[in-house]
């Protein structure tokens, strides 16, 4: 009996030994044959391509490094064709030249968002009636001066405190105090009292700045921010030279919708009227799919034609939270907007902003 099993045991042996090298055998031509390709230049007409039929499925193939290959292969083939057929556009193009068809859009989630009733009008009366009489009007009217004050949570750790003393040199007329315990309710009173209109909270986390609280005085609105992606002059690469003191310009891309808006003003209100041209800065608030990215720069002037711009940082990102009517009270507050993610977030073409 242990003749007759270990007999049958080096047969299975052979047997396995013999597939591993057909497949050794079958990988290393296919790996001959994909370089072969690869060494190929890609001018080559696509007619003399590898013709694959329409029902091949590459996961087919159990061989790991021929599934691969021919993965690879297929990339290859649809890549020439791309190309081919790119070129015979542009042909067609420069021969038809000024009656050439205008080129096609790319279909993007910005250009394809879904329609929002609340998109503003520029010429919409009922929305310039809003706007002369909401709460940011008395600046917009050039009737006060922006005053702002920035604090912190409790016991800030150093890159929130150094976040909080780059962003004072970016809005003028800002004034960085610890927080010391007070709690909001008891420091909105003596920001009033002392002439503020903007109350600027940095929360953190895992000393790292996670949120931010901006608070139009004296009568609101309240916005909460998710703060992401926070990087401070040291930790970006060639920077500019710490900005100046000049009054930068502001600007406001894509809030079209109501609460959009409502957030642009609240972000234009923390800047004076008249920007200094001389200092050449620029805060941009840039609103995409609902993230709100701030940046920092100044322009150079090359020559006559052409300019560049220059990132000074800080850089971070807001995502808007609450919308809180009147000033901070988390207690009996009345929001006129809460980012509820499980009912708002159920198509990646609607956002809000």
């Amino acid at each position: 009996m242990d003749d007759e099993f270990s007999a049958e045991l080096q047969n299975k042996t052979k047997k396995l030994k013999k597939k591993a090298k057909k497949q050794k055998k079958e990988s290393k031509i296919a790996v001959q044959n994909a370089e072969q390709d690869a060494n190929e230049p890609e001018s080559v007409d696509s007619a003399s391509a590898p013709v694959f039929p329409p029902t091949f499925s590459v996961s087919e193939i159990k061989n790991k490094q021929r599934r691969h290959l021919m993965f690879m292969r297929l990339k290859q083939e649809k890549r020439r064709e791309k190309l081919s057929l790119k070129k015979k556009r542009r042909k067609e193009r420069e021969a038809l030249g000024d009656e050439a068809p205008p080129k096609p859009v790319p279909k993007t989630i910005e250009n394809q968002r879904v329609y929002d009733e609340t998109t503003v009008d520029p010429e919409d009366e009922e929305v310039a009636f809003d706007e002369g009489t909401d709460e940011f009007s008395a600046y917009f009217n050039r009737l006060t001066n922006p005053k702002v004050l920035i604090t912190t949570s409790d016991r800030p750790r150093g890159r929130t405190v150094r976040f909080c003393q780059q962003l004072a040199t970016i809005i003028p007329d800002s004034h960085v105090y610890y927080r010391r315990g007070l709690a909001l309710k008891r420091i909105i009173p003596q920001c009033i009292a002392r002439g503020f209109t903007y109350l600027i909270v940095i929360n953190e986390d895992r000393k790292v700045p996670n949120g931010l609280v901006l608070c139009h005085l004296p009568d609101g609105p309240t916005a909460h921010f998710k703060v992401s992606s926070v990087r401070l002059r040291k930790e970006m690469k060639r920077r500019g030279k710490d900005p100046t003191k000049h009054t930068p310009e502001v600007i406001l891309n894509n809030f079209t919708t109501r609460l959009g808006h409502s957030i642009g003003r609240m972000f234009a209100a923390l800047f004076p009227h008249d920007p200094e041209f001389v200092g050449r800065q620029v805060a941009t608030f840039h609103n995409q799919r609902d993230f709100i990215f701030f940046r920092f720069h100044r322009y150079i002037f090359k020559n006559e034609k052409r300019v560049g711009i220059q990132e000074l940082g800080p850089r971070f990102t807001l995502k808007l939270r609450s919308l809180q009517k009147g000033t901070f009270d988390s207690k009996f507050g009345e929001y006129e907007w809460v980012h509820k993610r499980h009912e708002m977030d159920t198509s990646r073409r609607k956002f809000h902003l």
